[in-house]
């Protein structure tokens, strides 16, 4: 009579875990369809290991996107937590730690490891469990539970990651199709001069800039810049820049004014947060005069007369200062066919498999036996010569080129 009460008992009991078993199981699998946060997930599975297993100690390891973190304990001292990470990451399978094994994992019976596609995604330690009773299917149990949990938290962080990805992506491409409407598609070629571009950005999207501003028949102006960063901010502030450009440059008269205001408007807008070189020019064909400012641009190469000159710095960069220091425009006649090359330092870093840079001697050799082709067909050289130079490697920055030449 004893021992069938004693069965009874028994049955009664595993009756009541399969009972409690499984309504968690519907309790957690429901919250995890109703799309429950993460940290209501912790919350109840923190819950269920307490109240209703019993469970005295627990530290629960979640892989997140800059590393391991302890989501949710019973017990357990959170600075200890750098200590135990590499020891959990030995274990593939459950694992019964034994006494002295290590002294950090004192208290804790239990590694239950989580894994997807042979990666390690979550870690389990459980200690003290008060009823011994069963305990092969409480600890079956107790994993199922976990890895439940520690697929839907992967889930929730592999879908906002995608999220993430997918919104990083439609803002590229807006903020490429925003670039390409930037720079000028066509430039013009004309019987007293002509003007040809080169624009390789790094990814879809780059921070260099160029275009070309007419005045009338005989006057034009041209600029080419490299905005700092890269992104969508750099394609903002791109479109920024070329508004202010086309606006200040039709009110002042001299170059000099025409930096200066645009430095302030620029500065409004950044702070100096970010800033930009910019080289730009004015062509008279009226006066063969050439005119121009260099702000802390890579200095433009021109040939004229047959030798070679550097179009140098004249004042800083535009929006790095409230106010620039001082600027100063230079004047240059224009007595023979002139060549101008600008460019960004994209073209000098240019690297080959040698480790070789492809820097300013090549560029300006390249001019100076290049310079009576057409800008176009001096571009279409150029751009075989930075390709034969690079071979396989990726472009390593954005390039941009600006050729002009006048007759």
């Amino acid at each position: 009579m004893n021992r069938e009460l004693f069965l009874l008992e028994k049955l009664e009991k595993e009756l009541n875990l399969k009972q409690l078993q499984i309504k968690s199981l519907l309790t957690i699998t429901q919250a995890i369809n109703d799309n429950v946060s993460t940290e209501g997930l912790f919350n109840m599975y923190k819950s269920f290991l307490s109240w209703e297993m019993g469970i005295e100690k627990m530290a629960l390891f979640i892989i997140q996107d800059d590393g391991w973190h302890c989501t949710t304990f019973i017990h357990f001292e959170e600075e200890k937590a750098n200590e135990i990470i590499p020891i959990l990451l030995q274990h593939k399978r459950l694992h019964t730690i034994k006494d002295g094994e290590h002294k950090v994992l004192e208290g804790f019976n239990i590694i239950i490891p989580v894994f997807h596609k042979d990666i390690p995604i979550a870690y389990a330690i459980i200690g003290g469990i008060k009823e011994k009773e069963d305990l092969y299917n409480k600890i079956q149990f107790i994993t199922t539970i976990t890895n439940i949990i520690a697929v839907a938290i992967e889930n929730k962080r592999l879908f906002k990651k995608q999220i993430e990805q997918e919104r990083y992506q439609r803002e590229m491409e807006l903020a490429s199709q925003v670039q390409q409407l930037l720079i000028p598609e066509f430039l013009p070629s004309e019987k007293e001069f002509a003007l040809s571009k080169i624009y390789k950005p790094h990814f879809n999207i780059g921070g260099d800039y160029l275009d070309f501003i007419r005045f009338d028949e005989k006057r034009f102006a041209f600029c080419i810049a490299d905005i700092s960063g890269k992104g969508v901010g750099a394609a903002l502030l791109m479109a920024n820049f070329q508004a202010i450009t086309q606006s200040l440059i039709f009110q002042y008269r001299d170059l000099e004014t025409f930096v200066f205001a645009l430095n302030q408007s620029v500065y409004r807008i950044t702070k100096s947060d970010k800033y930009i070189t910019l080289f730009v020019a004015e062509v008279d064909l009226s006066k063969k005069t050439l005119r121009y400012v260099n702000a802390g641009h890579y200095p433009p190469v021109i040939k004229i007369n047959n030798a070679l000159k550097r179009l140098e710095s004249s004042c800083s960069f535009i929006g790095a200062f409230e106010k620039l220091p001082e600027i100063k425009e230079e004047c240059i006649h224009l007595e023979n066919d002139t060549m101008i090359l600008c460019f960004t330092d994209g073209l000098i870093d240019l690297k080959n498999n040698k480790d070789e840079f492809f820097g300013d001697e090549a560029i300006e050799k390249f001019l100076d036996e290049n310079s009576d082709l057409h800008p176009e067909k001096f571009n279409e050289k150029l751009l075989k010569e930075i390709n034969d130079f690079r071979g396989e490697l990726e472009i390593n920055d954005d390039i941009a080129v600006l050729t002009c030449k006048i007759f």
